[in-house]
């Protein structure tokens, strides 16, 4: 009897036979919610109302006079007081949520700032951002009426100075954050690249590879997503990220960025960066204590070689230019602080960090989304994998340090639940995701 005759073979092309119309089924389901999520989650945008009233915000929406403390004078600071030594923290702020750039440390920085001084916080309403990629526009802010008062506002947004303005008070101070883009360039494909359909059809392990040595041959400009995969700095502060580096647009558009912030800091020189904000805003050294929150394992992270390297900022050349303008400013604020001042202020924030780390972090370290003990620890993680690192509270943590480290170790979805935002949206997409991930 020939093999194919066989009631073996028969009953195993049967039970192929259902795996395979198992799996395509899974897959069109699966296709098809995913889309009808993304799609929600995009376009649940609420209605933007266009006749709203121009009331002003007050100068100033500190709710009390802040504690005035000493702080030492230095070239660069511009809060300063007078020759006394004496200045005001600065409660009013703007942080312009980049993407990929550590900006969930520093939103864990901002969140407990604001609580110890009572401020109030802009937030988005049902989702954990201001409705990005569309531009920010003030309805977006959970119960906002005309003329409020908010001390800080940093959810991801596009950004849109004209109507951030009108959110914010006057004497504002505007920071943001960059990251060397050929960096971001490949953690942004990484988590954000099975939510762009075009890269579905990159062939290969090496999609980041294969899509830089002919970017163009993938790229559509209008693709759904396209915007994480070319000069996502750009966009993110509401700029056209097509732009060619010759446009005389781009270096408008630096200029326009750097009228508004007073200050860019590098992930590349993050306590530095810390340092400066402290100057700037007047705060102290414990309001800079800090774990390094929403890290990718070392395993899922791609070194691009010296070619792929110079391929990514060619290809995100716009976002290079931005980030050697901010560069530059960047060391010029560190030279007129003082260089020998910042390096003991970086060794300082150094040995704090690492104290509390001794205090609050089981075994002192991050560790696998898999080996992280509370569900509430649990970092947002990108469809099909779990590369994003948390932290396991350390049991016994003794009273007058455990409220602190829980915060400093808590989620940014999380915290902003604690906080009291409505995050429906993402968390319906948060249940997908993870059934996805299964």
């Amino acid at each position: 009897m020939h093999k194919k005759d066989s009631p073996q073979f028969g009953t195993m092309v049967v039970k192929q036979g259902r795996q395979w119309r198992s799996m395509c089924k899974g897959l069109v389901l699966g296709t098809l919610l995913t889309s009808c999520m993304i799609l929600l989650y995009c376009l649940s945008a609420p209605q933007v109302h266009f006749n709203l009233p121009e009331v002003p915000v007050p100068y100033s929406c500190a709710h009390r006079p802040a504690q005035v403390h000493a702080s030492p004078l230095r070239n660069g600071s511009r809060y300063a007081t007078g020759q006394t030594g004496l200045c005001t923290p600065k409660v009013d702020v703007m942080f312009m949520k980049t993407h990929k750039t550590a900006s969930s440390t520093l939103l864990n920085i901002l969140f407990r700032f604001g609580e110890k001084h009572r401020l109030k916080f802009a937030f988005p309403d049902s989702r954990n951002d201001f409705f990005y990629p569309s531009s920010f526009q003030r309805s977006q802010v959970k119960d906002y009426r005309p003329g409020m008062c908010f001390n800080i506002i940093c959810n991801h947004m596009r950004f849109n100075a004209p109507e951030v303005a009108k959110v914010l008070p006057t004497d504002t101070s505007y920071i943001t954050v960059l990251r060397d883009p050929a960096e971001l360039f490949e953690s942004s494909f990484h988590y954000f690249g099975r939510l762009v359909p075009m890269t579905w059809k990159i062939p290969g392990k090496d999609k980041v590879g294969e899509f830089l040595r002919d970017p163009r041959h993938y790229f559509d400009p209008d693709g759904f997503n396209s915007f994480y995969l070319k000069n996502l700095l750009f966009f993110d502060f509401g700029q056209d990220n097509t732009l060619e580096l010759g446009d005389p647009r781009v270096e408008e558009g630096i200029r326009a960025i750097a009228s508004c912030f007073q200050l860019v800091m590098l992930v590349e020189h993050f306590e530095e960066s810390l340092i400066l904000l402290m100057d700037a805003l007047c705060w102290e050294m414990d309001d800079l204590l800090f774990f390094k929150l929403n890290a990718r394992k070392g395993s899922t992270v791609s070194k691009l070689t010296p070619e792929l390297r110079a391929k990514a900022l060619e290809w995100n050349a716009v976002d290079w230019r931005l980030y050697q303008h901010f560069n530059a400013t960047f060391w010029r604020k560190v030279e007129a602080y003082g260089h020998q001042q910042m390096a003991d202020d970086v060794a300082e924030l150094r040995r704090r960090n690492a104290e509390m780390a001794a205090v609050c972090i089981e075994g002192g370290h991050a560790v696998d989304a898999d080996n992280i003990q509370e569900t509430v620890m649990q970092p947002w993680q990108p469809i099909g994998e779990k590369s994003i690192m948390g932290y396991n509270l350390k049991k016994n943590v003794d009273k007058a340090h455990l409220k602190l480290c829980r915060k400093m170790l808590t989620p940014e979805l999380q915290y902003l639940t604690e906080l009291g935002v409505n995050l429906w949206i993402t968390k319906l997409w948060g249940h997908v995701r993870d059934m996805i991930n299964w």
